[in-house]
């Protein structure tokens, strides 16, 4: 099963499309939201294309092959026009003996761990950053953001199919892999 990974989408129907894209582009399984899907919260400035309405049609489209957790900017007002479960605080998918504890990154976070065992990832969004980090008993990584990268990133996902996770631009273009 391959799995397509994106975070922070913050209401941009522009880089939602270009997400949608790519999604089908990879041919995946799944779509994975670590969340923050309408909203851009008050620390970020408006991204291209702010039309939340827009956003709600693209992802209610695929509503049947999308496994989301919730952002900071994530409400119980969004999820009353999406038609897929957007209010988890966390989820887990289990691969290759690891768990991989799937969150934000507003409440768990490197700083303040999940219960995750030795050897598992925890892979949340929330930072806009990209990231792929070896830790003594854990792994953490990061897709990016779809629409608000930070740190001089670039608008990114991640795909997972195999023991593989690659990170890409928006563009499909492979910058970043980490095999389990």
């Amino acid at each position: 099963m391959k799995l397509f990974i994106a975070s922070d989408i913050h209401g941009s129907a522009y880089y939602c499309r270009k997400l949608m894209e790519a999604y089908e582009r990879e041919g995946a399984d799944r779509l994975i939201l670590l969340g923050d899907l309408l909203y851009h919260g008050p620390r970020n400035d408006l991204p291209k294309e702010y039309a939340p309405k827009e956003v709600i049609a693209m992802l209610n489209e695929k509503k049947q092959e999308i496994l989301c957790v919730r952002g900071n900017c994530d409400t119980e007002v969004d999820q009353m026009v999406l038609a897929f479960p957007i209010l988890a605080e966390y989820g887990f998918l289990y691969e290759r003996g690891r768990m991989i504890f799937l969150t934000h990154g507003h409440v768990y976070h490197e700083k303040h761990l999940p219960m995750i065992g030795e050897g598992d990832i925890l892979l949340h969004g929330h930072t806009h950053v990209p990231v792929c980090r070896e830790h003594e008993h854990y792994i953490y990584m990061n897709p990016g953001s779809v629409s608000i990268p930070k740190e001089g990133s670039v608008p990114s996902y991640m795909t997972y199919e195999d023991g593989m996770f690659i990170w890409k631009d928006i563009e499909g273009k492979r910058y970043m892999e980490f095999q389990i």
